[in-house]
């Protein structure tokens, strides 16, 4: 990953474009020459190793630790070995190998909040500014998640319009039945917060 230079907050769109298409090709090119594939999502992390064909579980080492992680065919040069990015989750990362010809290696992040720019620190960083996560639709979660997401998204286009957000509406209308329940009551000089 290369940091963003000084002077690209400078750059027009379209050279900033053209950078940003660069340095994707750039990392493209980075990413594909890895002994490995891995892909992200803000908890967790997939890596798939390939190995050759024919080859038994029984064949491979492999060393999951919170911040190391090594790969090899027993006998043999490791495959992938050096420290990890970031802490995992050792207790709920797993390996498997799939069809005799790959390892598929899934590690829990310890901080479920933060992408990854690599997965070992001595290979190529990506540009984690540039991640855009599947979206979600609102369809997708619980009822209670899905209710606070929906206040929410109701209440930031309220502030917007310079109206009053939900909770703002129900101490309105707390304030108007109590009134109206108690009409002997002078509310005129009354300040409400």
């Amino acid at each position: 990953m290369s940091s963003i230079p000084d002077d690209y907050d400078s750059l027009s769109t379209e050279e900033r474009e053209l950078r940003d298409k660069q340095d994707r090709a750039r990392e493209f090119t980075e990413q594909a020459a890895l002994p490995y594939q891995w892909t992200q999502e803000l908890g967790e992390l997939d890596v798939v190793v390939p190995v050759p064909k024919g080859t038994r579980g029984k064949d491979l080492v492999v060393v999951i630790q919170k911040k190391k992680l090594s790969v090899g065919l027993k006998g043999q040069d490791k495959i992938l070995e050096g420290e990890l990015c970031k802490e995992i989750k050792v207790e709920d990362s797993t390996w498997t190998l799939e069809d005799n010809e790959s390892v598929l290696i899934h590690l829990e992040k310890i901080n479920q909040q933060q992408w990854w720019e690599n997965v070992l620190t001595h290979h190529p960083k990506i540009d984690t500014r540039k991640i855009e996560p599947g979206n979600s639709k609102l369809s997708d979660l619980d009822g209670e998640t899905r209710g606070m997401v929906e206040k929410m998204m109701f209440d930031n286009q309220q502030k917007q319009m310079g109206k009053p957000t939900s909770d703002e509406l129900k101490k309105q209308e707390a304030l108007k039945k109590f009134q109206d329940a108690h009409p002997e009551m002078d509310f005129s000089n009354a300040k409400f917060s």
